[in-house]
């Protein structure tokens, strides 16, 4: 089955379908990770915060995929916002990943909160690792509109992606809308809620009309609405079931009926990005 890809604003591309690793431990990440490769997956998802790049680097090196056929990902932990924090972590993340160049590298959070509400100099940080080759693409992390308006006004540099929480509960229109208009590709964390969508009554009958369940028909509207997604699974079936998404479409009345199931804030499962401001110890 081939994946889609979408075209980022600086001219690379990125796997529409992804395998994420939030919350994989450490111990079961690399076995995690090969497993979905051999499923199909080339994408990777993971982050400084999730302490598991280490064990993703293992699963790469040990796989017989060529560098080039790969996409990876990691995230700025929220405790190296600071310019030259970042770019000892960011040292450590190629390290750790066994990666001359990473594909993708993200702010996490915008913490505005924190750092005297400065994370326009870690923007220029990041910025400055595709400047200098170590990353072929930067983006950003739960940033609401104004947090991408004031780093693309005070730098110029607009992000290639922005990951951010988005399913049919929490379709988070203000922050997609936002990214959009800057030409910034979505990526949707958590795409079906942790689960929240999977007894979802309007969903589950449009699976039973094409025969699919309903954590693929919602993933197959994230990918007819443009985001790109990277579903979390530790049991091959279901690697393998978020992996067969390309083999059926979804009418434009069905993507709007899934959408409406908005809650607006009420349907959020994660932290609000405007108050968090989390720092691992």
């Amino acid at each position: 089955m081939t994946v889609s890809t979408i075209a980022l604003n600086n001219q690379t591309t990125i796997p529409q379908l992804g395998f994420g690793t939030y919350q994989v431990p450490p111990e079961q990440t690399a076995d995690t990770v090969s497993t979905a490769l051999e499923v199909g997956y080339r994408h990777i998802d993971t982050a400084q915060m999730y302490q598991n790049e280490q064990e993703v680097g293992e699963a790469l090196k040990a796989s017989s995929i060529p560098r080039s056929e790969l996409y990876v990902t990691s995230k700025l932990n929220n405790g190296y916002h600071r310019p030259a924090d970042a770019e000892r972590a960011f040292e450590e993340t190629l390290d750790k990943l066994g990666l001359e160049q990473i594909d993708l590298f993200l702010i996490h959070w915008p913490l505005p909160t924190l750092y005297d509400g400065d994370y326009v100099s870690t923007w220029k940080t990041l910025a400055s690792f595709v400047a200098d080759g170590r990353a072929r693409s930067v983006g950003v992390s739960n940033f609401q509109p104004a947090h991408l308006d004031r780093i693309v006004a005070e730098t110029g540099v607009v992000p290639a992606v922005n990951q951010i929480e988005v399913h049919p509960y929490f379709t988070n229109e203000d922050a997609r809308a936002a990214s959009i208009r800057h030409g910034v590709e979505v990526e949707a964390w958590s795409p079906i809620a942790q689960g929240a969508v999977l007894d979802d009554p309007t969903i589950g009958e449009i699976a039973a009309k094409y025969g699919k369940t309903a954590s693929q028909v919602t993933l197959r509207w994230h990918v007819e609405r443009g985001d790109i997604v990277f579903p979390k699974s530790m049991k091959r079936e279901r690697m393998e079931e978020n992996f067969a998404i390309f083999d059926f479409a979804l009418t434009p009345d069905e993507v709007s009926t899934i959408a409406g199931l908005d809650k607006g804030e009420d349907g959020r499962t994660g932290p609000n990005p405007d108050t968090f401001d989390y720092v691992p110890a």
